[in-house]
């Protein structure tokens, strides 16, 4: 695992001061702290942070290739690169490592951009080819790993794994796009189709760029996609081994490392059974390690030990305070946009425990997205049916305007918060979904949006995109196309984005072999019924796991990492709450009414009302305008 960074000059050829790359890559210095390098030819600059984990004497970078036609920075991991070196080996090349980075440019030079169908494993590269003059840009399937690009004044594009790698150039632009700030409001993250400074945008998922020095910029270009437009048939018994065949090719293939390698468990199915598959692999004890926290009502290590007994496991856990408010600032300088998924912070605690004893963690995300474990895509998947017994006026002219009057009682038992359940039901099956996934629905942002702010978001709203994306899925039904936005959409941008800069920022390398390219296609054509089964989600997955973990690990409601934001909103960030609202950098902005700002602040101090969501990510979005710089 790496960081990557470079200049390319689209248009023209200009000399790369090789200096400029150079810190390009140093301010990323903890994603690679075991080396680093920059290759600079006319027109071209390509730098790299590295963390060594395979070959680890032998495959510096950024590299040539034997024939120094091809020259490559790399950040990430192929799981079949032995497979492939024989491959090649068989058509005539040659190498001088081990690694897996010199067979991603014999596999370039076979097969060019094809060669992307080949590799199977999480990566962002840029490959320049000097016969060509040719910069080749990819990222993998599912978006595991970043890479952030800017246009800039010069004619150059410039390149790199974290947004501060791009801020170290001095010709970065730094002003605020007001589109990513509805974005974030809505989701509690930036997607990947937008940045949250003008003129940078993120390689999306599953693509490729080429750029030329004698042309313009290309735009991306996708090599893959998942579809659920297909069904498997057979019988279920049938799937449950196929299943248990892909789940342990994708652990085994994972557990490929020079460095001590372990896993992330929490006690959930995910994370439980990629231990059961790497306990079945290893003739060692398998390393694990979890984190509870000193409130009883969340704490989920007692689960955790249970799995690590089953397993005979090398198992460390830890307790640790839910008062950790005074990490936030640097919480936010890992992240550079803005990021308010409250399980950030455990799952950088996590990673820092694994770190003490190991360089590799894989993990369990992924299959909720995959195989329909999250609860709003079961309620979804209800919802859809009432749906379609419902005439489309009953839902528009009764159950919508009756969602939009219900008042909103979090506090209430469960069978009296209606409201979320009355508004999905009166509108579309996509625009009901969005809002399940959102953090803030339009009509609380908008009430609290300055003038000038709705003036220049216009008709734009931040739910459009996944609107259409659901609409154009490939896909039969509407739980497919929620969970083909879910990996599309919310994976890359929240889930995958947190693991990736909270483990990178300890110097950790996550995998999630849940994210196996051919797991998740086998997962995507699936019955429906085999993936939801009355309230159960991943429903197959639990039943083929039955053999190796206890129902009480299986089918326990699902809990993930919970911080007390609202307790610590009305404590010890309380001056901080209400200084939104004045003396902030976001209040200095003028995107917000301040007066509602106040009062919303004030109503949640006392006590009056919850508005920690809201106020959470307006607090981690000043952090972050602080730590750019923006205007």
């Amino acid at each position: 695992m790496c960081g990557i960074a470079g200049i390319f000059h689209c248009g023209t050829i200009k000399p790369v001061d090789p200096v400029r790359v150079e810190r390009m890559c140093d301010v990323m210095a903890h994603r690679g702290p075991d080396g680093s390098g920059v290759w600079t030819a006319p027109g071209v600059g390509l730098g790299h942070r590295r963390l060594s984990i395979i070959d680890l004497a032998g495959s510096p970078q950024p590299m040539a290739s034997a024939d120094e036609r091809a020259v490559i920075t790399f950040n990430g991991e192929i799981y079949n690169y032995r497979e492939l070196r024989r491959e090649l080996e068989g058509m005539g090349a040659e190498f001088r490592t081990d690694g897996d980075t010199e067979v991603i440019l014999a596999a370039w030079q076979r097969w060019g951009t094809d060669c992307l169908s080949r590799l199977h494993g999480m990566f962002a590269f840029a490959i320049y080819d000097k016969a060509d003059r040719t910069l080749f840009l990819a990222r993998d399937r599912f978006g595991v790993k970043p890479l952030f690009m800017a246009m800039l004044s010069d004619g150059s594009m410039a390149f790199a794994s974290e947004l501060k790698g791009l801020m170290a150039h001095p010709l970065l632009r730094r002003e605020v796009d007001p589109l990513a700030v509805e974005d974030y409001m809505a989701w509690g993250y930036v997607p990947d189709h937008r940045s949250i400074l003008k003129g940078v945008e993120k390689l999306p998922a599953g693509h490729f760029r080429l750029l030329k020095h004698d042309a313009e910029p290309a735009r991306p270009q996708q090599y893959w996609d998942i579809s659920f437009a297909q069904r498997h048939k057979g019988k279920a018994k049938d799937l449950e081994a196929e299943l248990l065949h892909h789940l342990r090719q994708a652990v085994e293939s994972r557990m490929v490392s020079d460095v001590p390698l372990g896993a992330f468990l929490s006690g959930g199915v995910d994370s439980s059974s990629v231990v059961a598959m790497m306990a079945e692999a290893s003739r060692d004890p398998v390393r694990t390690c979890s984190i509870g926290f000193d409130v009883e009502a969340v704490d989920e290590t007692s689960y955790a030990e249970k799995v690590a007994k089953l397993f005979a496991t090398d198992h460390a856990a830890r307790i640790v305070s839910s008062d950790q408010y005074d990490a936030l600032d640097e919480l936010a300088g890992m992240f550079d946009e803005p990021f308010a998924d409250g399980s950030a912070l455990p799952t950088w605690r996590v990673c820092q425990l694994a770190r003490e004893s190991v360089t590799v963690a894989l993990s369990g995300d992924g299959a909720d997205e995959a195989m329909a474990g999250y609860r709003r895509q079961v309620f979804h998947h209800h919802e859809e049916r009432l749906r379609r017994l419902m005439p489309e006026s009953l839902r528009a002219k009764v159950l919508a305007p009756l969602g939009r009057a219900w008042p909103k009682m979090d506090w209430a038992p469960r069978p009296l918060r209606a409201k979320s359940t009355l508004m999905a039901l009166g509108a579309s099956g996509a625009e009901g979904y969005a809002r399940a996934v959102g953090a803030v629905p339009p009509e609380q942002r908008f009430a609290i949006y300055g003038s000038e702010m709705a003036k220049q978001l216009g008709e734009y709203r931040a739910e459009v995109p996944f609107m259409e994306m659901m609409a154009k899925a490939p896909a039969r039904s509407g739980l497919d196309a929620a969970q083909y936005a879910d990996l599309k959409f919310w994976m890359p941008g929240d889930i995958l984005t947190k693991v990736d800069r909270t483990s990178m920022a300890v110097s950790l390398e996550a995998r999630e072999p849940l994210l196996d390219h051919r797991l998740v296609e086998f997962a995507a054509g699936l019955p429906e019924g085999l993936r939801v089964k009355g309230r159960q989600g991943k429903y197959l997955l639990k039943k083929a796991m039955e053999r190796y973990l206890p129902d009480d690990i299986l089918y326990r409601p699902k809990q993930g990492f919970v911080t007390p934001i609202a307790e610590w909103l009305r404590g010890p960030l309380q001056a901080q709450t209400r200084a939104i609202a004045t003396s902030s950098a976001l209040a200095r902005t003028g995107w917000f009414d301040k007066g509602q700002l106040s009062r919303m602040a004030e109503a949640h101090i006392s006590g009056r009302s919850d508005n920690s969501r809201l106020l959470w990510q307006l607090i981690m979005l000043d952090k972050s305008l602080e730590r750019l710089g923006v205007s």
